[in-house]
């Protein structure tokens, strides 16, 4: 094997911004990950950036299997309306449908494809 390989790259280290729980999806720069353990504010841990993962939507939003995703960060679930300013778009992708009243959606994570809405 080549010298310079570090890792397979499924998980990214971060420093959490505030308490995140595990499983707790989280921004780092322009990708979205999934922490893999509960952390206080300021600690450093490791986020999944790859996989298929059940995370919060917006309850009224209807998603069609294979939508583009984007992650409203202020409220800390999926839509796939307008974003705001800091938002995350793009950094998902829909697996399944997720329909009006469903509070979750199987989101297959895209790193290197998302974009902070500026």
């Amino acid at each position: 094997m080549a010298k310079n390989y570090v890792k397979p790259g499924e998980h990214i280290a971060f420093t959490a911004g505030a308490n995140t729980a595990s499983g707790a999806a989280v921004v780092i720069g322009t990708v979205l990950g999934v922490s893999l353990t509960t952390l206080a504010s300021g600690a450093s841990g490791e986020a999944a950036i790859e996989g298929v993962w059940e995370l919060p939507k917006l309850s009224t939003a209807v998603i069609a299997n294979g939508a583009r995703l984007h992650w409203d960060v202020s409220a800390g679930e999926f839509i796939v309306a307008a974003t705001a300013t800091g938002d995350l778009e793009n950094c998902a992708v829909a697996v399944a449908a997720a329909g009006n009243g469903a509070t979750t959606v199987l989101a297959k994570l895209t790193p290197g494809t998302g974009a902070l809405k500026a």
